[in-house]
């Protein structure tokens, strides 16, 4: 599996994920929000024999990097680790990493060393410290 960061804007962005995002099945397993992206946003895609099988988008902001509607295909909990550990690794630094968390993947991004803050019915809002 080969994971693509990609600029939020980018247009082979919106041609890997736009079928997804769009997709009612992906919608429903994102609890019907809409997936978000700006010039603000970096993606990671993960792609096996071009299929797109997950995407995690991360929104740099001045004070913090978010983690924030990601997609995993079949609840893969393997790609969703290696999602976290590609974000943990290229923004892990001077500002806070937040991930807002469906609540069945919590114990994934915690195995990455992410904390909780704060826990909702649906969500869980984590945070990996800047190191």
């Amino acid at each position: 599996m080969n994971i693509e960061k990609l600029h939020g804007t980018s247009t082979r962005l919106y041609q890997l994920v736009a079928p997804l995002v769009m997709s009612p099945p992906v919608l429903r397993q994102n609890n019907n929000y809409p997936f978000k992206t700006s010039d603000h946003h970096v993606w990671f895609v993960a792609l096996e024999e071009e299929k797109v099988r997950g995407f995690m988008p991360v929104e740099v902001k001045d004070s913090c990097v978010c983690i924030d509607n990601y997609y995993v295909s079949g609840e893969n909990t393997t790609l969703l680790s290696m999602f976290a550990r590609k974000a943990i690794d290229e923004f892990s630094g001077e500002k806070p990493l937040y991930v807002i968390s469906h609540t069945p993947h919590a114990d994934t991004f915690r195995a990455c060393g992410f904390t909780v803050k704060k826990e909702w019915k649906l969500y869980v809002k984590m945070i990996h410290e800047p190191k």
